[in-house]
């Protein structure tokens, strides 16, 4: 009797798991709103009323699907965990290359990039939840980092400000990837417009604007942090 108990609670969890990752993909494409049960179930391949059974309404699937969708983005691209006392330009490359790596996992984007997307663009229910459990924590991560690089009379709103055009600029090459795309001949776009060359630009654009430095002179400072942490992560590996 044990083992069939086991066996059915198995079972569940993996319907439920189906359904949980049928539905990200569906709402990803047709929104909330466009996207049906019936639909949904089917391509879970489970029956109709299984949505109800393991989640109480549509609404409730939905809010599942947009959990999972972060829940998978921090699992897939988590932050790199530094030792105390790295210097905060190699931590704020870290935290604009997570962040890209994340927003432009695939050409077209995997369901929880785009299912998150659209929970910005077009907020439902899921939106404060999402707010408050995955892009605040981040957001403090970030004014945190951008804290050591000002001045301490620096009110507080110009750091917000600035942490807030550091995620639009994340932001901007994915929404505006394919007009980007069109702009830009596709020699540049290969060689300039990868994840590590826009951390690159982006990082050292805040860094030039914080410093009073030029763009090129944080450009080479940075390239050389870089390097210096990529030598020594190769010296511990051997190591």
């Amino acid at each position: 009797m044990e083992s069939v108990a086991v066996d059915a609670a198995i079972s569940s969890a993996a319907s439920r798991e189906r359904i949980v990752l049928a539905a990200g993909a569906v709402f990803a494409e047709k929104g909330y709103e466009s996207a049906t049960v019936r639909e949904i179930c089917a391509a879970a391949e489970v029956n109709v009323a299984s949505v109800n059974y393991y989640f109480g309404d549509k609404s409730q699937l939905y809010l599942e699907t947009v959990r999972r969708a972060r829940q998978l983005r921090a699992e897939e691209r988590p932050l790199p965990s530094r030792p105390e006392g790295t210097a905060v330009e190699l931590r704020l490359y870290d935290f604009v290359s997570t962040i890209l790596q994340r927003m432009l996992g695939s050409e077209h984007g995997p369901w929880p990039v785009r299912l998150m997307l659209r929970e910005v663009l077009q907020p439902t229910q899921a939106c404060r939840e999402l707010v408050e459990d995955y892009f605040r924590p981040h957001f403090e991560h970030l004014l945190n980092l951008l804290e050591l690089l000002m001045p301490a009379e620096a009110p507080v709103y110009r750091r917000r400000q600035i942490g807030l055009g550091v995620i639009g600029q994340c932001l901007h090459y994915r929404v505006a990837g394919e007009v980007i795309r069109m702009m830009t001949p596709r020699e540049e776009l290969e060689h300039h417009y990868g994840v590590e060359q826009l951390a690159l630009h982006i990082t050292s654009t805040v860094l030039a604007s914080l410093t009073e430095q030029s763009v090129w002179q944080t450009d080479t400072q940075l390239l050389e942090l870089l390097r210096w942490d990529q030598d020594n992560q190769q010296k511990g590996d051997q190591e």
